[in-house]
């Protein structure tokens, strides 16, 4: 019947469109009829047992989704445009499952999706972004450090190079539990060699590839092309979509380098700004309430032994202030960062 009404009125315009100058009308006003399907708009886990789906409008759904792996018996709640899905076994923490629906709107307009999301995880630990290089060489290549607070587990958390919504590249953790003291190393431009092993065990030894640590836990992004090298945020994540932990914001930019941009050199570094401070992650250090490139870190005097680091002691006031260069061999990767700073000769 909506195919046969479709075609009637899809008729009709190429008829008024052969007798008449004027502009089509568009069809969803000439038709009176939604004739577009739902759009999932996001999928976020609850607890150990639920997650949520979110829809653009009000949606249907007739038969218990697929998830893979299996969870059991599933119940559904319909709540306008979100679906809660109950379980009847607990997610594992930071598994990666895969979910397949179809859902109708009140027009019964259908839409078939497949979507990726995390087991829930009741434990994330106290992080922080604590030191990284973006100047990394063949032996250094770039790595992100981050300092565990208070213990928890990792499993499901989200470290971008980016924004959420501005991914280039990403790393979501297994699940590892971690203690306050420890350091995790994230390797951003792995060689892909078979010494490069993810240590989510007490053993802090069984990763070999370059600048691997027997202090701090190993972690290598597959594929990844290492930082941008002047301008970029790294962020953290509870999980893929979710809240925001911890941010850096660098650029070696000014507000005069260009005009249409902000002076961060594109859109989507712009947007990137805009995301990290709508999200609380980096703040200015001026007046101004947008940021600006002289906000971020200045990663210039950087290179792959001068490390950007966490000054410690320093109060974590999500800017720039927190921060300083190493001198040359100063970093300090799987150790307590040196106050020591980057005097430019």
């Amino acid at each position: 019947m909506r195919i046969s009404l479709f075609c009637i009125l899809a008729a009709s315009i190429m008829t008024i469109s052969c007798s008449s100058c004027s502009p089509i009308e568009d069809l969803r006003d000439f038709s009176g009829t939604d004739l577009f399907p739902p759009v999932i708009e996001g999928i976020s886990p609850i607890n150990e047992r639920s997650i949520s789906l979110q829809f653009n409008e009000n949606i249907n759904i007739d038969s218990a989704p697929i998830i893979t792996p299996a969870v059991g018996e599933i119940t559904i709640e319909n709540k306008g445009s979100n679906l809660i899905l109950n379980f009847s076994s607990n997610l594992n923490a930071g598994t990666h499952y895969v979910i397949e629906a179809t859902v109708e709107d009140e027009s019964r307009n259908s839409m078939k999706f497949m979507m990726p999301f995390y087991g829930y995880n009741s434990n994330i630990p106290n992080i922080l972004i604590n030191e990284f290089t973006t100047q990394g060489s063949a032996k250094h290549p770039d790595v992100v450090e981050l300092l565990v607070q208070e213990g928890g587990n990792l499993a499901g958390l989200f470290l971008v190079e980016g924004t959420t919504d501005y991914i280039e590249d990403s790393f979501t953790f297994p699940s590892c539990e971690v203690s306050a003291g420890d350091f995790i190393l994230i390797h951003f431009k792995p060689k892909g060699i078979a010494e490069e092993i993810d240590e989510t065990t007490s053993e802090l030894s069984i990763s070999e590839g370059f600048d691997a640590s027997d202090t701090a836990r190993d972690f290598w992004v597959e594929g990844g092309n290492g930082l941008g090298g002047n301008n970029g945020t790294i962020c953290l994540y509870s999980f893929p979509g979710g809240e925001l932990i911890d941010a850096v914001l660098y650029s070696n930019r000014t507000s005069s380098s260009d005009e249409k941009y902000s002076g961060f050199g594109s859109t989507k570094m712009l947007n990137k700004s805009i995301q990290i401070q709508e999200e609380g992650g980096w703040n200015s250090l001026s007046d101004n309430l947008k940021l600006s490139p002289e906000d971020a870190i200045n990663p210039e005097d950087s290179t792959a032994t001068r490390s950007i680091c966490r000054t410690p002691g320093a109060a974590d006031t999500n800017s720039a202030t927190d921060w300083h260069i190493t001198p040359t061999s100063g970093y300090s990767f799987g150790y307590n960062n040196t106050e020591e700073i980057y005097v430019p000769k």
